[in-house]
C-alpha cells in the first residue's frame, strides 16, 4: 500500500503556498479585512517574491517564509495598508512606491487619469498638469501613456514630495519619459505664473473629505490628514483649484477634479458659477457614484455672465 507524502504540519517545515494562503485569508476574514482572499494571495506573492499569477507555481514557504507571512498579515489585520506591507500600489499600468507620509492612490482615480489622457491625446506635444499629486499616479501614468506629453507634477508636503521624486526617478530610470516636479501649495493665487493661459489639460485629487466624516482605520491611521480632508465642507481645496484651473487653462483646455461623493452637484455647481468653464459634466465611478467634475476653458477665453448648466455622465 502506498501512502501519499503528507503537507508538513503548519508551523513547521516548509509550507505550501495554497495552505499559506488559505491560512492567512481565514486569519484576515476574521478581522474584517476583505477581499481576503485576494489580499492573502498579493501577501504570499510578496513574500514569496512571485506575481500573484504564478503563485500556484510557486516554491513551498520556508519556515522564516511562513513566519515573516503571519507578521505581515498580523498588521494587516491591525488595519495596517496592505499597500504600506508591499511598498507598492497598482495605478493603471504602473506600480509606484509608497508609505507613511503620503496617500495611498486608490482605483477611482485611475478614472480620473484615463480622461486626462483622452482629453491630452492627439493634442500636439500637450502641457499636463497635475495637482496634488501626493505619489505621483496621475503625473506618471500620464507621462507614460503619452510620450509626447511635457508633464508637470505640483505638490506641497515634504513627505510625499520623496515619494513623489522617488518614483519619478525609477520611471526614468525604467526608460520612462521625465516629469517635472514643482513644491507648492496649489491654492497659492500665484501658482505657476509662468503657464497662464498655456496649460492644456490640468487634472487634481485633491483632499476633499468632509472633515466631520468618519473614514476607515487605514485612511484614519495611514493617510496624511491634510491628503485627506478638505475644511468643514470638503471643498476648502477645490474652490482656490478651480479658480486657478481657469487662468491657467488655455481657450478650450480640459480640467477634470475629483471629489467627495457627497459633491456631485456642488463641485459641478462651483465650475458653472466660475462662468469661465464650458461643458460642465459630473461624472460617475464604476460603482455609480459621483466621483469627478470635468470641464473645458471657454474657448472665446472670456468668462460668462451666468454658469452654464452642467449634465451628469457615466462615463
Amino acid at each position: 500500500m502506498t501512502t501519499l507524502p503528507q503537507h508538513p504540519p503548519e508551523g513547521t517545515g516548509r509550507l505550501r503556498p495554497s495552505a499559506a494562503v488559505a491560512r492567512a485569508a481565514r486569519a484576515l476574514t476574521a478581522a474584517g479585512v476583505g477581499p481576503a482572499r485576494v489580499e492573502a494571495e498579493l501577501l504570499a506573492a510578496y513574500v514569496l517574491g512571485v506575481p500573484r499569477g504564478r503563485l500556484a507555481l510557486a516554491d513551498d514557504l520556508t519556515g522564516d517564509q511562513a513566519d515573516r507571512l503571519d507578521e505581515l498579515v498580523r498588521r494587516r489585520a491591525d488595519r495596517e495598508p496592505l499597500q504600506h506591507l508591499t511598498g507598492l500600489a497598482g495605478f493603471r499600468h504602473l506600480e509606484l512606491a509608497v508609505g507613511p507620509g503620503v496617500f495611498v492612490p486608490r482605483p477611482e482615480t485611475e478614472l480620473l487619469a484615463g480622461w486626462g489622457v483622452e482629453q491630452a491625446r492627439g493634442r500636439p506635444d500637450p502641457l499636463v498638469v497635475d495637482l496634488c499629486s501626493g505619489s505621483g499616479a496621475i503625473a506618471l501614468a500620464v507621462a507614460q501613456e503619452l510620450p509626447n506629453a511635457r508633464v508637470i507634477a505640483v505638490e506641497r508636503s515634504p513627505a510625499a514630495l520623496a515619494w513623489l521624486r522617488r518614483n519619478a526617478a525609477e520611471r526614468v530610470a525604467a526608460g520612462g519619459r521625465p516629469i517635472e516636479v514643482v513644491e507648492a501649495d496649489v491654492t497659492a493665487p500665484d501658482l505657476l505664473a509662468d503657464l497662464v493661459g498655456r496649460v492644456d489639460v490640468l487634472l487634481c485629487n485633491p483632499p476633499y473629505v468632509p472633515v466631520d466624516v468618519v473614514v476607515s482605520p487605514e485612511v484614519a491611521g495611514h493617510d496624511p490628514a491634510e491628503a485627506v480632508f478638505g475644511g468643514t465642507d470638503g471643498l476648502a481645496v477645490i474652490r482656490p483649484v478651480i479658480t486657478r484651473a481657469a487662468a491657467l487653462l488655455r481657450p478650450g483646455g480640459a480640467f477634470g477634479v475629483e471629489h467627495d461623493d457627497t459633491h456631485g452637484a456642488a463641485v459641478p455647481g462651483l465650475l458653472a458659477e466660475d462662468g469661465r468653464f464650458a461643458d460642465v459634466t459630473e461624472r460617475l465611478d464604476l460603482t455609480g457614484r459621483p466621483r469627478y467634475a470635468t470641464a473645458s476653458r471657454r474657448a472665446d477665453g472670456q468668462q460668462a455672465p451666468v454658469g452654464p448648466a452642467w449634465q451628469t455622465d457615466s462615463s
